[in-house]
């Protein structure tokens, strides 16, 4: 089976989500039997922070432009059983019309920034990675957002046929390791700077950290601004590759999450950093959204703070405490929010959306 994407990014984790979910997942869906090409629009932003040259399970296609590299995706296209055009795509108008155009197999769009996208349409910003026909041509939808946004891709973009297909860690590339001096710490963020998420950091970290001056705090990032509140107790490590995440967050007591606002109004729209955590056996502590007991059972698997109060008395809880937390998280994690895991559930949905007879079983099948 054959399968085309045209993403983002795979090469660079730099400021986006997208690159180490499409590694473990195509990784995991060529142990399935899926030949995978994979189209990157070469920008000089990803260029200089590339983590990946080599894509395990898949064949990578870097092109500087679009009419650079139309004949080659529209031969492609042509002998692919599903396409997949994905949000925040440069080319996403254009791979998405050549797709109805070229492919005879399934058309599917993946939104992975679905809260972000119905925002900015209520805002009355239409979203770069759509036509005028928003999503009505495509046989499949997948979201990485579950909950009412599945509606609200129905009711606003036309789509006719919509299925979550949520975030997921790759075990073994996010497992528990080492610690790491300089990484060492009592509570540990891991996250590039968003504005929407500032609120939150303050709250949540920098908020504890004045309140406990011989605690020490850490943050992993980019793109963090100099106006940033620091303080003597705050430490920066600047991007981490991902080859690193697992020693940042095997080095401190705690670790934060903190969900950009968009995704925590929606719901159901858990951070592949949150799997990542557990998936190295870190304890874990949680702004509050709508659908998080879906994925992890708060006060066993994972703690909950809505003020600062509840991160400086999580800080307070026993090694052993936080022992039970983070082993009964690692344990979730791996029966249920792998890239295994996730790639079967596609595979799945596109067999039967590729065999059904009529669209009616296909909307059965999703």
């Amino acid at each position: 089976m054959r399968m085309v994407i045209f993403g983002l990014t795979v090469t660079s984790s730099w400021g986006n989500g997208h690159a180490t979910l499409w590694r473990g997942l195509i990784r995991a869906l060529a142990r399935l039997g899926w030949s995978v090409s994979f189209f990157e629009h070469d920008t000089p932003y990803y260029a200089g922070t590339r983590d990946l040259d080599h894509l395990d399970g898949g064949h990578l296609v870097l092109y500087p432009d679009w009419d650079n590299i139309r004949r080659v995706a529209e031969a492609t296209i042509q002998h692919a059983d599903v396409v997949i055009v994905t949000s925040y795509c440069p080319d996403a108008v254009e791979a998405s019309r050549l797709a109805q155009q070229a492919c005879r197999g399934l058309k599917v769009f993946y939104d992975l920034d679905t809260p972000v996208t119905l925002t900015r349409i209520e805002q009355g910003e239409w979203p770069p990675y759509f036509g005028p026909e928003g999503l009505r041509d495509f046989d499949l939808v997948l979201s990485y957002t579950g909950g009412p946004a599945l509606d609200a891709l129905k009711t606003v973009l036309g789509a006719g046929f919509v299925a979550p297909l949520y975030g997921h860690v790759d075990p073994k590339r996010h497992r528990p390791a080492q610690a790491r001096a300089d990484f060492a710490g009592d509570l540990s963020y891991l996250g590039t700077y968003a504005a929407d998420r500032q609120a939150g950091v303050e709250k949540l970290l920098v908020q504890p950290a004045v309140r406990l001056p011989d605690r020490r705090f850490i943050i992993g990032g980019a793109q963090y601004p100099q106006e940033f509140p620091w303080s003597d107790n705050i430490f920066f490590v600047r991007h981490l590759p991902p080859a690193d995440h697992p020693a940042f967050f095997c080095s401190s007591r705690l670790t934060l999450n903190v969900t950009r606002e968009a995704m925590a109004k929606k719901g159901w729209c858990p951070s592949g950093r949150l799997f990542e955590a557990a998936a190295c056996g870190a304890a874990i502590i949680s702004d509050r959204w709508p659908g998080l007991d879906s994925f992890f059972e708060p006060g066993s698997e994972i703690l909950l703070a809505d003020t600062t109060d509840d991160v400086v008395a999580a800080l307070s809880l026993s090694d052993r405490e936080l022992d039970t937390l983070r082993m009964r998280a690692r344990e979730r994690v791996l029966d249920e929010h792998t890239s295994a895991r996730r790639a079967a559930d596609l595979d799945q949905m596109l067999n039967d959306a590729l065999h059904a007879p009529a669209r009616e079983q296909m909307k059965e099948a999703v």
